[in-house]
């Protein structure tokens, strides 16, 4: 990856995109130290620790992992990029159920221009949704400063609406990086974002080192601070494999001739990658869990009885909840493969194109064929995500390094972003090196 981004800094037209890509991502760093209004910054500082919104695995410290920061210090870019996020999963649901915006989606360039516009508006509403319930949490646990009367209707206004901004703001910062820089803008800003805790991950590690090497500390950080580093190694390693590992279809196309010419007759594969949901799964399985910790955040706090035994229960160390995350994971792992794969429409389109998968027949046996090859390959995904998930909070648990518990979801964004950025950047050098191709 290195070597690419050296070789492309080489080139003028991709050293500009680079340039103008770094300069978007601190623009949006320095908007995520800037608070919004009307906020007392000792009592959020107060709020977010006793939360565990810096650190841990709760649901604020996912928001807050995913946002860079900003979320825990209440600032523009507190919403992060979850909205658009969460909009375009929305979208590409509803591009499946809903047959109008199905048939928007084939209709090439402008039925996707159309798509997206829809989803940026569906992105400032979760935005303003978003927004509003941030404030509310903040206004109930006594951060906002004003309380009463108009003064409390106006600076909850100005609040509401600076997240909202903050959100269409970093939308747009996205766009921007697809038109002007690398491409891949929304990724890149989450990639950043994430990147941006690596330090304070970092000074946490010391800490713990530091624990160990007193004389009447806890020494077993002596192994446990080393081990942790090498596992995160080595699932970066297993992340990487995983994300370019793919299962090959053979095809075979029949030779057919057209006037004095022949066409066809050639070899080649159809490829499945292993890990088709790619980090969809987690984050879906992770926001549904997350639900009971933010209710429980938001105040809904019992101390006995059922509650207090259901919130228990859902904590991100509990059994319960480490279960249903890797059932949750391989469900929407299958789910997500349903509505991105028809196998009827592939066995189709090879058919249409004198196409054969050697042994099978055409028709509903090659759909049949990529169906149990869909079903195999998925399952395996599956499997490698819940690991991924589960391994870093059963390490926690085991260890006492709960605020060391970097989320499966955040090495797999990390990874996966740093690939496709390296893959979108070869193949815009492979264009400019065309020379070769006409010799």
């Amino acid at each position: 990856m290195f070597k690419t981004i050296r070789n492309a800094w080489g080139i003028p037209d991709l050293r500009r995109k680079i340039l103008f890509t770094i300069f978007i991502i601190i623009c949006f760093r320095i908007g995520s130290v800037i608070p919004v209004p009307f906020l007392d910054m000792n009592a959020l500082s107060n709020l977010m620790t006793s939360n565990g919104a810096n650190e841990g695995s709760s649901a604020l410290a996912y928001l807050n992992t995913l946002s860079g920061g900003a979320f825990s210090n209440a600032t523009i870019f507190a919403m992060g990029v979850t909205p658009y996020i969460n909009s375009s999963i929305i979208m590409q649901l509803l591009t499946v159920a809903i047959p109008p915006l199905e048939r928007m989606s084939k209709e090439g360039e402008a039925g996707r221009k159309k798509i997206a516009t829809i989803t940026r508006y569906v992105t400032v509403g979760l935005g303003l949704i978003q927004g509003f319930a941030y404030w509310w949490y903040l206004q109930a646990s006594g951060v906002t400063t004003y309380t009463e009367g108009f003064s409390k209707i106006f600076s909850a206004i100005i609040i509401v609406l600076t997240f909202t901004a903050g959100t269409a703001i970093m939308m747009w910062f996205g766009e921007q990086i697809n038109d002007k820089g690398i491409g891949n803008g929304i990724s890149i800003l989450l990639f950043a974002g994430i990147v941006a805790r690596l330090p304070y991950t970092l000074s946490l590690l010391g800490e713990y080192w530091n624990l160990g090497m007193q004389e009447n500390g806890q020494p077993q950080f002596l192994i446990l601070v080393p081990l942790w580093i090498v596992i995160f190694l080595v699932v970066v390693w297993v992340i990487t494999f995983m994300q370019d590992s793919e299962r090959r279809i053979p095809i075979q196309y029949a030779k057919r001739v057209v006037g004095r010419k022949m066409y066809g007759g050639q070899s080649s594969h159809l490829p499945i990658k292993v890990a088709l949901g790619g980090v969809l799964p987690i984050i879906f399985a992770s926001s549904i869990l997350s639900i009971p910790s933010t209710i429980q955040a938001f105040g809904v706090n019992p101390t006995e009885g059922f509650w207090a035994a259901f919130f228990e229960a859902f904590k991100t160390t509990g059994w319960l909840y480490m279960l249903l995350y890797f059932i949750l994971i391989i469900m929407f792992g299958y789910f997500y493969t349903t509505i991105q794969y028809n196998p009827v429409e592939m066995a189709n389109n090879l058919k249409q194109n004198n196409g054969t998968i050697p042994g099978i027949r055409p028709g509903a046996p090659t759909a049949e064929f990529i169906r149990k090859i869909l079903s195999r390959i998925t399952l395996i995904g599956c499997l490698f995500l819940g690991f991924i998930a589960e391994f870093p909070l059963l390490y926690s648990s085991f260890t006492s390094m709960g605020s060391l518990s970097m989320g499966g979801t955040s090495i797999i964004i990390i990874v996966g972003v740093a690939l496709e950025t390296a893959k979108q950047m070869e193949s815009q050098m492979m264009m400019r090196h065309y020379k070769g191709f006409l010799d």
